[in-house]
């Protein structure tokens, strides 16, 4: 019983603050305002939500607070005011495009019942009954069974204000039938009051002393029903407690034998335990050969790395000793100079390089600048680059635009065209991208003229190791350079940078 209590108190605390938190911040300071009384900062706040619901489109908050200033205006007779807001609220009701026509009737309901009651303070009988009519015609519109409900429970209390005693016997008679039937016991006995109220007023005591053995019968009455419902509940809790103490006693012999094979199936885990724990050793051992197989291998790569590097830096002295004019020596100098870079570039941790703010446009034709005597007879140079600066490593950059350029103005050919583009892609990611209208780079070819020593070359006609060494630039500035897949008409290469 204790639990379930307090699970019920759970639940409605995680209510309570669920719905606080769909209530804006000043809809929750004119709540608080309304309850300390300070009726003028409770309307303000209210109208301010009001207006914040309403451009939102949350029209159904709109209303609600709408309404609780147009009451607060009236409760100090402020009827000019109220009115006028409340024409406001109608019209934020019929604003909204995303609302049902039921929905639109239901919130329009609330606006006529605040009328309604202005009526009723004014005394103005006909008024007051005007709104009634309409009122009916939204809540049936609307096809909410509570509009209904407290339709009837407004015509009581208009008709028995106003003195029409037999239209209020005929309405709440049918109210308090329908109300205490759904257990509405509040608003039946707020109608009594105000009956009684209303007989004290006009000096009636025919009518008070009437009203009030008719309250008192239908209040015993009620509690002849509530003691009922009680008892109910208390033989349903009673049944329900028989039942869970036989289903309990049958269950006995069922959680012995859920005991025994719970036994059982301990024994079986305990095996199986000792058996994964045999497996995660032998799995354990075998994971401390690999990595060990794999640091050998990653020493191993170091000093080849370093052997290489060692050999080009040796052989570099007695290639300079020779003829560099010959195109042999020439070729192994600048083989020797690439072997010696790329070894450097695998040796160099990534990310460790200093970025520089460079203006874009100024930099892309200087590059551009360099080729321009090298290209074939018609070939059209184009930069494309916005006005901006970025942050970049301008030595690796430089050096992997003017390969990608000095190479399409070799196979670019004449009346060709060789294009420079920079894109800004994101806050911290660009692109430069160098396009060539040559014969392009057969599909099957374009992973591989990115790794280097796949074949034995002629060295007097080129190395193959410029893009290697432009690949391993990019991605130490944890970047990346390809080939669009995507471009058919000639070549393009795209350098991805991130700062």
């Amino acid at each position: 019983m204790n639990r379930k209590f307090i699970s019920l108190l759970f639940c409605l605390m995680l209510g309570c603050m669920l719905a606080s938190a769909q209530k804006s911040d000043l809809q929750q300071r004119a709540e608080a305002a309304d309850a300390a009384g300070t009726i003028a900062s409770a309307r303000s706040l209210y109208i301010h939500a009001f207006n914040e619901y309403a451009t939102k489109g949350q029209t159904q908050q709109a209303v609600e607070c709408g309404t609780k200033a147009v009451s607060l205006y009236y409760k100090e007779n402020f009827y000019k005011e109220a009115f006028e807001l409340l024409r406001r609220v109608d019209q934020a009701v019929n604003n909204d495009q995303q609302a049902s026509g039921s929905t639109k009737a239901g919130l329009h309901y609330l606006c006529t019942k605040e009328r309604m009651q202005m009526y009723i303070k004014l005394r103005k009988p006909a008024s007051a009954m005007e709104q009634l009519n309409i009122m009916e015609g939204q809540a049936n519109t609307a096809n909410d069974e509570s509009l209904k409900n407290d339709l009837l429970y407004n015509k009581a209390i208009c008709y028995y204000t106003f003195g029409q005693n037999a239209q209020g016997d005929a309405v709440f008679r049918q109210m308090a039938s329908k109300l205490t039937a759904e257990k509405e016991y509040d608003k039946v006995e707020a109608v009594y009051k105000t009956l009684i109220d209303n007989g004290r007023k006009s000096g009636s005591a025919n009518l008070v002393a009437q009203s009030y053995a008719s309250y008192m019968q239908w209040k015993d009455s009620v509690s002849v029903l509530r003691h009922a419902e009680q008892i109910e509940a208390l033989q349903q809790q009673i049944a329900t407690h028989e039942a869970s103490i036989a289903e309990k006693d049958s269950s006995l012999s069922t959680r012995k034998a859920i005991i025994i094979g719970l036994c059982i199936l301990a024994a079986a885990l305990a095996a199986a335990l000792v058996l994964g724990a045999i497996v995660l050793l032998r799995f354990i051992m075998l994971t401390r050969k690999q990595k060990k197989t794999i640091q050998l291998a990653n020493d191993n790569n170091a000093l080849k790395a370093k052997f290489i590097s060692n050999i080009s830096a040796q052989l570099e002295p007695t290639l300079r000793k020779l003829d560099s004019r010959l195109p042999e020596v020439k070729a192994l100098l600048s083989f020797s100079n690439h072997v010696q870079t790329l070894s450097e570039l695998e040796n160099t941790p990534s990310g460790n390089i200093e970025l520089e703010e460079t203006q874009i446009p100024q930099f892309s034709e200087a590059l551009v600048d360099q080729i321009r005597p090298k290209v074939k007879s018609g070939v059209t140079l184009t930069v494309n680059a916005p006005k901006m600066s970025a942050k970049i490593h301008r030595e690796y950059v430089s050096h992997i635009l003017l390969h990608l350029l000095n190479n399409a103005a070799e196979f670019t050919p004449e009346g060709g065209k060789i294009t420079l583009d920079y894109k800004k892609r994101g806050a911290h990611t660009h692109q430069f991208l160098v396009t060539d209208s040559g014969e392009g780079i057969p599909e099957e070819k374009r992973e591989d003229v990115f790794k280097p020593f796949l074949e034995i070359r002629d060295l007097t006609t080129g190395d193959g190791l410029g893009l290697p060494i432009c690949k391993q630039m990019a991605q130490k500035m944890n970047g990346d350079l390809t080939i669009d897949p995507a471009f058919t008409r000639g070549t393009r290469f795209v350098l991805n940078l991130t700062e």
